[in-house]
């Protein structure tokens, strides 16, 4: 007789070290789950509460190509430090499919300014900074304006800036009269370089105190005087509304920490006049990092003449300060015109902070406009009531299952019911390890396609079982009856699978919204599915078949020859015909 195949020896031989894998493979998930401290999954707007904000990106006129996974991604990241600089815990920005991004703000916040804050495009602006102080604090004590902001330095080629006392001297007193203050605003904007179209100064500087300050200026020295920093509201308010062409007040954090308020003259160069910028590290001088610009060939010209006008002044009006959002981010002086089309901020930059004011720059190079698909509200109330019916659901029909099995299968059902335990946990698992590693959230439809995954399950060891079977009407035992089954059921398995995995991908890549859910948690299950029924399922069995409860056909074994109508003696192998005694014969 010749020897077994070693392949096929290999798979009836050692299936204890494939379940001993199996297991120590859901022991290290379940132990990572517990040490990463995520034991639950993390759950989703629908079932926590709050607001869910779907947001469209749209190509500026004018624009082509600009929606891309480099700038979606950059929003992302801007929108999420919007987002959760207005106090908001655990909010999730995260895009979906090419063109979408997906706000989730959990209970508890503002969700009317979450919206203003996250759907409104970054807006990047050079302006001319007019004057400057601490917020609320004393001037004397300021810093100079040459380390102002909170990414100060120079741009490149820039010598250093005037001495402390010339700064302190060019900073505003907050002490100043209303009327001295206005003058020196007013001496500012004309000497600011301003566009055509801006907002003027008075030409008669002997007029009167009254009317040496013309209502514009008044009200913008006024929004500068009350202006506090130290506020988040504050912040948030100064600058509204004001066009690039016009002066505006605005607020930066120092590289002392502290908040600065600033007067800004109109927008000289757009963050759309940036090609790129790059954070990269400095080896010349002294090392550190710095973030390079390349302008276009319009915004090179226009950042040559804003620097060559700044230059003649005295500080801090050979500052200029660039704005993100209605925020000073930087704000470098410079002393000399900066011609070439490239520019760079040094200072005393982290890579960390290098690198998010690379990113302002890029994005603001190529702003992308947003508009609101939609807006749902949802409580945690009405949540919690549709994940109960749907578990309940679930529940009825895992019973049903189990049921039928038990009865059909009898003893082989216990095989199905363990394998989907195995299943739910390893689900359970990984996606409570997906939530902190690539933000998925447990919502409703994400549950219903859990739901939906166990018959699919199921189907798997009903295909596995009833190859067994058709074996054993053959007239075959138990062992190879398993080994003989597998290779025709593991085909039909992966074709159902592989069916049902695409219609999930498929589903994933045309939906958006919590649609999606559904569609990666029915993607996930089927692929576990096959884990289990290769690395689970079919192991347990050829150690059964080894078992005399099974291999000789226990009525309860759910592969009775009897009840499958067949007649014993079973045999091992197929027949062989005898051959014939031709001399006999």
């Amino acid at each position: 007789m010749a020897a077994p195949k070693k392949g096929r020896q290999g798979t009836q031989g050692r299936p204890g070290r494939t379940l001993a894998l199996m297991m120590i493979a859901i022991v290290a998930l379940t132990g990572g789950m517990f040490a990463s401290g995520h034991a639950t999954p993390r759950l989703g707007i629908d079932l926590a509460g709050g607001t869910s904000i779907t947001l469209q990106a749209k190509n500026e006129p004018g624009q082509k190509n600009a929606i891309n996974k480099t700038n979606m991604d950059t929003a992302v990241d801007i929108m999420n430090r919007r987002v959760n600089g207005l106090g908001v815990s655990e909010a999730e920005v995260q895009t979906q499919g090419a063109s979408n991004i997906i706000v989730n703000i959990p209970k508890g916040t503002n969700s009317q300014q979450a919206r203003e804050q996250v759907g409104t495009t970054a807006k990047l602006y050079f302006r001319p900074v007019l004057t400057t102080e601490v917020s609320g604090g004393d001037p004397a004590a300021s810093p100079s304006p040459s380390a102002s902001g909170n990414s100060s330095g120079s741009p490149s080629g820039s010598p250093s800036a005037g001495s402390d006392k010339e700064s302190e001297k060019a900073t505003s007193s907050p002490s100043a009269s209303a009327t001295s203050q206005g003058r020196a605003v007013t001496d500012a904007l004309k000497a600011a370089p301003t566009p055509s179209g801006s907002a003027s100064a008075p030409s008669d500087p002997a007029a009167s105190p009254s009317a040496s300050v013309d209502p514009a200026t008044a009200k913008l020295q006024a929004q500068y005087t009350a202006l506090d920093c130290s506020k988040k509201t504050a912040r948030a308010k100064a600058g509204d509304g004001v066009n690039a062409a016009d002066p505006t007040v605005a607020c930066g954090q120092n590289s002392q920490g502290q908040w600065q308020k600033y007067i800004l003259g109109p927008a000289e160069v757009e963050g759309t006049d940036v090609d790129k910028a790059s954070a990269v590290f400095d080896t010349q001088g002294a090392a550190g990092w710095k973030v390079t610009m390349d302008f276009t060939d319009k915004g090179g010209k226009k950042f040559a003449s804003i620097t060559g006008k700044l230059a003649k002044n005295q500080s801090p009006q050979n500052q200029f300060a660039i704005v993100l959002d209605g925020e000073v981010v930087s704000d470098p002086y410079v002393s000399q015109a900066l011609t070439g089309g490239t520019a760079e901020i040094s200072g005393s930059f982290d890579q960390q902070e290098a690198q998010d004011l690379a990113n302002m720059l890029s994005y603001g190079a190529l702003p992308l406009t947003f508009t609101e698909a939609s807006v749902t509200t949802v409580t945690a109330a009405l949540g919690g009531e549709q994940l109960e019916a749907g578990l309940i659901a679930g529940a009825i029909g895992l019973a049903l299952v189990i049921i039928y099995l038990v009865v059909y299968y009898r003893g082989l059902s216990v095989v199905a019911i363990v394998s989907l335990l195995v299943s739910a946990v390893m689900t359970y698992v990984i996606m409570s390890l997906l939530g902190p590693t690539i933000g998925f959230a447990l919502n409703l439809p994400a549950v219903c396609g859990a739901i939906v995954a166990i018959g699919i399950t199921a189907d798997s060891f009903i295909v596995f079982f009833e190859r067994i079977r058709d074996e054993i009407r053959e007239g075959r035992s138990m062992r190879p009856a398993v080994e003989r089954a597998w290779p025709r059921a593991r085909r039909t398995i992966l074709v159902s699978d592989f069916v049902s995995f695409l219609a999930a991908a498929v589903l994933f890549a045309v939906t958006v919204g919590k649609v999606q859910g559904f569609a990666f948690t029915l993607g996930l299950t089927t692929l576990l599915d096959v884990v289990v029924v290769f690395f689970f399922t079919k192991p347990l069995m050829t150690i059964l078949a080894r078992k005399k409860f099974f291999a000789e056909g226990h009525s309860w074994s759910g592969l009775d020859p009897k009840r499958l109508g067949v007649e014993p003696p079973l045999r091992r192998t197929r027949s062989v015909s005898a051959p014939v005694d031709t001399k006999e014969a």
